[in-house]
């Protein structure tokens, strides 16, 4: 037998073999959930296949959601462009260069109109991954479901909406985080009586393990950044019960498959805990939901058609590990925006998964195996170590505040990169099993005349709008960010009366500062 140390990407040891494991008495939907969070799983009711989707303008990006579902999707993925999600409409110089570019560009009401016509909103979940203009675009979506005389209280679907792990991976954030937390728990309090079926934060390890976090890391950061929210939540008056039911998650599935489902198990059980210690009685307020994305940085640019299986691999393992939706990538995407025919293999990865594998037949099918049970139990003792660790410095913004996570992901990233080039790690095609390059000849790519084109939109739409109105709405949302109102039906009304969300943007940014 073979002396060489084998561990997880987390550095958690595993051994040559596991001969025991404890006795397996919790049953799937029941508290603390480790086996899922419905008694019948997949055998009642297949995960969500929600592919991610948006580029260029609304108009290209209406007919791929159209395509979409003529192939079989259940539900919508909206991506949006930099400039969107940072708070800059496209004419604005800083937009230069990036206009619907990693995803759709809006800039006004009039786009999302664009964006969802011919789909009624009524009939569909959407997800939007969107953090530090959510509320902005959350009450566009809520603006055109009025228009559409789609009953709000029945809408349903997710904004991202995590700001705290803006500061930690991504960077998309505009406001200091006392600022940011404000508009969230304005969003929490809004749609829990006036949406309340819609997720009002998908709260994302996905970019933090993007940035190079561990399996742990990803896991650890991501429930102390929800506590975070259910403590922000309470300190405003929501009740727990009623709240924690629309949060839901957003991880990453990597290639380490068996660490992968031990991490989502450890997360069901480990936020069964948190909520239940912050005071939640009610089951589904204990409940981790999750939708998973397959790993885009493990996707290659050398010989990527070697990508299907790494999605096939990962989305596997979301599956094992009890995801409600997923959305795997398009084989292409380290080469580009993926491709009509990229994104229609990625769906049909989950199809052939989903009715052809066998594995949605039983619930929790690799419950009881023994280095499933004491792996699931390994990551969460090291999540755990560093939850206390956040813990005692005062929680997730103070943690971000002090580097903390921002210094613990870098160095594991490092450490990957590190393994990656002395060959200790292997990445078939990129370190080893190479060879002369294999093209594909079809490649997605946004033009650059899109700037021009949402800008002349904008000019139209400012032309012909009512001035006035624009103008009274955004002072009020400007005296109302100042004190301590509600500021989600301001929105919806500058949103209705057709400001530009960089208008609304710029309105946050004289009130709170720039971070």
């Amino acid at each position: 037998m073979s002396d060489k140390k084998h561990t997880t990407t987390s550095g958690i040891e595993i051994k040559p073999l596991y001969t025991e494991v404890k006795p397996m008495e919790e049953k799937p939907g029941e508290f603390p959930f480790t086996r899922g969070i419905q008694k019948d799983m997949y055998r009642g009711r297949l995960w969500t296949m929600r592919q991610y989707a948006g580029f260029s303008t609304a108009e290209e990006s209406n007919k791929r959601y159209h395509y979409l579902l003529a192939q079989g999707t259940t539900g919508l993925s909206v991506a949006f462009d930099l400039p969107t999600q940072i708070g800059y409409d496209s004419d604005h110089e800083m937009a230069d260069g990036e206009v619907g570019k990693v995803g759709v560009a809006i800039d006004s009401l009039k786009d999302i109109e664009i964006l969802f016509d011919g789909i009624e909103l009524k009939d569909i979940t959407t997800s939007m991954t969107i953090n530090a203009t959510a509320s902005i675009l959350l009450a566009m979506y809520i603006a055109l479901a009025k228009k559409q005389g789609a009953d709000l209280k029945q809408i349903s679907g997710t904004i991202q909406n995590d700001i705290l792990k803006e500061y930690a991976a991504r960077g998309t954030y505009i406001y200091p985080p006392k600022q940011s937390m404000r508009l969230i728990t304005d969003i929490f309090e809004f749609c829990s009586q006036e949406v309340p079926k819609w997720n009002t934060i998908s709260i994302s390890g996905y970019h933090i393990r993007e940035a190079g976090s561990t399996a742990v890391q990803e896991l650890a950061f991501t429930l102390a950044n929800g506590k975070t929210y259910l403590k922000a939540a309470l300190n405003k008056g929501l009740n727990i019960n009623v709240f924690a039911k629309r949060l839901s998650f957003f991880f990453n599935c990597h290639n380490n498959f068996f660490e992968e489902i031990a991490k989502f198990r450890a997360a069901r059980r480990m936020w069964a805990k948190i909520t239940k210690d912050l005071g939640a009685t009610d089951e589904k307020a204990q409940m981790l939901r999750f939708h998973t994305q397959t790993g885009g940085s493990t996707l290659t640019a050398q010989q990527p058609l070697n990508n299907v299986i790494r999605v096939s691999n990962q989305a596997m393992a979301a599956v094992l590990g009890g995801t409600q939706s997923l959305h795997t990538n398009g084989y292409d995407e380290a080469l580009s925006l993926p491709t009509e025919s990229a994104a229609k293999i990625a769906l049909r990865t989950q199809q052939i998964i989903a009715f052809e594998s066998g594995v949605t037949d039983t619930v929790d099918p690799l419950a009881g195996s023994f280095f499933v049970e004491q792996l699931t139990d390994e990551v969460e003792a090291a999540a755990w170590a560093y939850i206390d660790r956040i813990d005692a410095m005062g929680g997730s913004v103070n943690a971000i505040e002090s580097d903390y996570m921002q210094n613990e992901i870098a160095s594991a990233a490092y450490q990957y990169q590190k393994e990656i080039e002395s060959g200790e790690r292997i990445s078939v095609g990129v370190n080893k099993f190479t060879q002369e390059e294999e093209g594909i000849t079809e490649v997605f790519n946004v033009d650059d005349s899109i700037r021009k084109l949402q800008s002349e939109k904008l000019s139209q739409l400012k032309a012909t709008r009512d001035t006035v109105a624009v103008e009274e709405a955004l002072n009020k949302l400007s005296e109302a960010a100042q004190g301590e109102t509600n500021l989600m039906p301001l929105i919806i009304d500058a949103v209705e009366k057709y400001a530009t969300l960089g208008e609304i943007a710029d309105v946050f940014r004289s009130r709170f500062g720039i971070y």
